[in-house]
């Protein structure tokens, strides 16, 4: 188990000095935790964003925890104390990314709402309106976005007339900005079988600070004289966002919030969505990234898949009773199950989650064999003749098929239930994964048991007093094929004889 804190540590543009300090801080504070915490290992990167990134403002920590059996909180409770600890430092913005189940990456925040528009501006007014909403939201904590316009940033144009009258190209602006400024690899040089760039920079004390552009000079391609830089430049100041996202190839902003105590990912997804519909016009595209979006998308999926399993059963059972009406009368179970299961999870204060809903898809099998058996065993009764050769009457059948059948029905009920038994008191890493479906399958499972030895006989009475076993139907074909054949005349060929 790991955790991952990255922390915004200084302003933007800030120095790699400065974050480094800071960083130290973080690493003291983590270091404690080693010695009478739960933590075993922690890795500090400075900047937090591998890559060729120019920002150093930030740094992250990865924290490898004890195994589960030696220690006594959970990473969420760890990660919530130990970001109450990291801010007490001045300045500090934290953010946590911990392991979740189906590779889903966790942040800490996963509400995480994509607003899609024709450009920034008009999507800059639509966050606002959006983060006004979700800030009138008691289910929602702390809400953010990234596009925030705080990263210093200094514009340089060119007065192209002026630089043509004076005979100085854009070309020759462009490279000694780039030299002087930045970096600018001119060469490669051999030395003892190995090359190495020659790169071109100014000093950093010649780059402190933007009065250090009137230092700078250009040649003349047609005087060939130097011109100061700062004759045909101006510079303009101005916040500018980190960087600019696209989502679905369409210019977005993401917000993102995380979850207050108690409240379900479902149900705050909901309410957003709706408040968002109301406050934003209809030209705003709204979707859903990360933890969100695998939620509404496997939501989706495992519901198909309920109704695939359902149909599937259905048709088996059809098959096997050569009956529709018998398929409809066992799946009368599946819906006694699924209360069960839902009554299970509201006792314990589950969700109807990912999990929850996988215990579901097994209940529509667990479920189904107990009407198999009384189903089954009520039309071999039916079927059975008396020594007079007489049937038994429907009613007798039917409650003689209910009682004989009680006992396999609370053998097989019983052996699933405390099968499931682990799952349902299952602790330690991964038991948040695990209880949900023994939760559904336990309670299902024995309600579905009580109830169907009530429900299933009278459903098959109201549907199938009419009906009759596979059996009794092939042995009545095949009596009226034979009465056919008998009935049949003899060919032409049969009647002449040898």
């Amino acid at each position: 188990m790991d955790l991952e804190r990255e922390l915004q540590i200084g302003p933007e543009g800030a120095s790699l000095a400065y974050t480094d300090r800071y960083a130290r801080e973080m690493e003291r504070i983590l270091m404690a935790e080693i010695e009478d915490g739960p933590v075993m290992r922690i890795l500090i990167r400075v900047p937090s964003r591998f890559g060729t990134t120019g920002d150093v403002n930030s740094a992250r920590a990865i924290v490898l925890l004890d195994p589960w059996e030696l220690r006594d909180e959970n990473d969420q409770e760890i990660a919530a104390r130990l970001g109450g600890e990291l801010a007490r430092l001045p300045g500090v913005r934290t953010a946590i990314f911990t392991s979740q189940s189906l590779g889903i990456r966790s942040e800490g925040r996963p509400v995480r709402m994509v607003l899609g528009g024709p450009d920034y501006a008009q999507l800059e007014a639509w966050r606002d309106l959006a983060l006004a909403e979700m800030e009138a939201m008691p289910e929602l904590v702390r809400p953010d976005s990234d596009y925030q316009e705080r990263k210093p940033q200094l514009t340089v144009r060119v007065d192209r007339d002026r630089a043509a009258a004076l005979g100085v190209s854009l070309a020759a602006v462009g490279r000694t900005l780039e030299t002087m400024l930045g970096s600018r690899v001119v060469t490669t040089y051999v030395d003892r079988g190995r090359e190495y760039d020659v790169i071109l920079q100014g000093e950093d004390s010649d780059r402190a600070s933007p009065d250090d552009l009137g230092n700078l000079y250009v040649r003349s391609e047609r005087s060939r004289a130097l011109i100061p830089l700062a004759n045909l430049v101006t510079l303009e100041e101005e916040a500018a966002p980190e960087q600019l996202s696209r989502y679905d190839r369409m210019r977005a902003i993401t917000l993102d919030a995380a979850l207050a105590e108690g409240v379900s990912l479902g149900e705050a997804l909901a309410k957003l969505e709706g408040r968002a519909r109301q406050a934003l016009p209809a030209s705003a595209r709204v979707t859903w990234d990360g933890e969100s979006r695998e939620y509404l998308e496997a939501g989706a999926t495992l519901y198909w898949t309920f109704a695939l399993a359902l149909l599937i059963v259905f048709l088996v059972l059809a098959g096997q009773f050569e009956s529709f009406v018998h398929s409809l009368v066992i799946l009368a179970t599946v819906p006694l199950a699924l209360t069960g299961g839902l009554l299970g999870l509201w006792v314990c204060g589950g969700t109807l989650n990912v999990f929850s809903q996988i215990g579901a898809v097994l209940l529509i099998g667990l479920a189904a064999k107990n009407g198999v058996l009384i189903v089954e065993f009520a039309n071999q009764l039916r079927d059975r003749t008396g020594p007079d050769g007489s049937l038994p009457r429907f009613e007798e059948a039917l409650v003689e098929a209910a009682t004989i059948r009680l006992r396999p029905i609370l053998m097989t009920s019983a052996s699933t239930t405390f099968g499931a038994l682990p799952l349902l008191l299952a602790t330690g890493a991964g038991a948040e994964s695990r209880q949900p479906i023994g939760i559904a399958i336990v309670f299902g499972v024995t309600f579905s048991a009580v109830l169907t030895l009530f429900v299933v006989p009278a459903v098959y009475a109201v549907l199938a007093r009419n009906t009759h076993s596979p059996q009794h139907v092939s042995q009545a074909i095949a009596r009226l094929r034979a009465t056919r054949a008998v009935r049949r005349p003899p060919t032409s060929e049969a009647a002449a004889g040898p």
